[in-house]
């Protein structure tokens, strides 16, 4: 594994496009790993500090989770050094997607990722570009299909991610109108930890979990897991967090969802973030959902977690480790060889997973069959895993090589 490793992270990418905002200081890169299928996908993040280096490691990050969600095509990502919360960002996402909207017409497919709206601006912005979807270049690139199969596909897709959600089984309240894209990434780490208990053997009801971070896919996991029966007993946040060493009942956890003030917790018992920070790692756990930034959980950190039980990390968060390296650094490596850790590429599909079912041929269009089309792939994935490695320990890194063998 290590050296398919070596060879997939120090191959260079197949095209780098650089681009300088002429009104702004802002910098973007699009970093396609390579156009494998004809076609490469990935989101598109802004934060101030970006590097290309991040962009490169999140495109090689997007090419083997498509080995697990589909469609089999190459990765890539899009990334702006700018702050998300300057007044000017508009205009610089206007004149970005300009810039690359030939790219995104042929052979590139991007969407909302950190700080970038999918709903609100990737699909206005594009639209206004000449971009039928944001995903069109994947369509023309690798399916090639007619223009009428084109047109009925980019249907599907532009209803589908944006699609309400009607069943009470998954929208946490529907008279909110939740879309599928605000769920379904916390609904698949919810759903990889369900699978794990089923398929390694164990039950999630009853099992303590811990969430690190309640964005979008922090509080939907939260909301699943406790649904599951799984006891949520700590979550910790930007802003400082909860501790319940009894578990917060399902209605608790379901407050929280429904009162977050946009991406952060909120309660008026909130812990400070320092006081939540030297407690929640060493709360008594099976479960812990890191849905926060990435590289951000230290060895000291997660080796308190191992002392007080935990069994299996469901990855939220691309690369949640403090690790310098692009995949499987040493404090993944270590946590790997002592509890289940299943990797982001397969817990965090979700969203990947949506586009790829909504770009086949015509689909069923209910959250039943969304989301178990999601649910399934997760399995799927999890099951392969478990057919190659039956034990508790190094399931990442099985599940490495299994995707590293279709890439190398």
């Amino acid at each position: 594994m290590k050296e398919l490793l070596d060879l997939y992270e120090n191959k260079s990418p197949e095209i780098v496009f650089n681009w300088n905002d002429p009104e702004t200081e802002a910098e973007g890169w699009v970093v396609i790993n390579s156009l494998r299928g004809g076609a490469a996908g990935g989101g598109t993040r802004m934060r101030e500090g970006l590097d290309m280096n991040e962009v490169l490691s999140l495109a090689k990050t997007m090419e083997v989770k498509f080995t697990v969600s589909g469609p089999a095509i190459g990765g890539a990502k899009s990334g702006i050094n700018f702050n998300p919360n300057d007044p000017r960002k508009k205009g610089v996402l206007e004149r970005w997607y300009k810039a690359v909207s030939p790219l995104l017409k042929s052979y590139y497919g991007t969407g909302g990722d950190l700080n970038v709206d999918e709903i609100h601006e990737v699909i206005p912005i594009t639209e206004e570009c000449g971009v039928w979807h944001p995903q069109e270049g994947v369509f023309s690139g690798h399916f090639q299909p007619t223009e009428a199969d084109k047109i009925n596909r980019i249907g599907q897709l532009r209803q589908g991610v944006i699609k309400v959600l009607e069943n009470p089984e998954v929208s946490p309240d529907v008279s909110r109108k939740y879309t599928v894209a605000d769920m379904i990434t916390g609904y698949g780490v919810a759903e990889a930890v369900h699978h794990y208990y089923n398929i390694y053997g164990g039950d999630i009801k009853g099992k303590r979990a811990v969430v690190q971070g309640f964005g979008n896919v922090g509080s939907a996991a939260a909301y699943y897991l406790s649904q599951m029966g799984a006891k949520v007993v700590g979550i910790i946040d930007r802003v400082g967090g909860l501790i319940n060493e009894d578990g917060f009942s399902f209605e608790e956890i379901k407050e929280l969802f429904l009162t977050k003030q946009g991406n952060t917790i909120s309660h008026p018992d909130l812990i400070s973030f320092e006081e939540m920070n030297e407690r929640i790692w060493s709360l008594e756990t099976e479960i812990f959902a890191p849905c926060a930034a990435s590289r951000l959980i230290t060895q000291d950190q997660i080796s308190s977690m191992i002392e007080t039980g935990l069994e299996v990390i469901s990855c939220g968060a691309n690369v949640p480790f403090a690790d310098k390296e692009i995949f499987f650094g040493p404090i993944m490596e270590f946590t790997d060889s002592r509890v289940s850790v299943i990797p982001d590429f397969i817990s965090n599909c979700g969203m990947a997973r949506v586009f790829a079912y909504f770009m086949e041929r015509r689909v069923q269009m209910t959250d039943e069959a969304i989301f178990n089309d999601t649910s399934m792939t997760i399995k799927n994935a999890i099951q392969n895993t478990f057919d190659n490695n039956s034990n508790r320990t190094n399931i990442s890194k099985t599940a490495f090589e299994l995707a590293l063998k279709q890439l190398v």
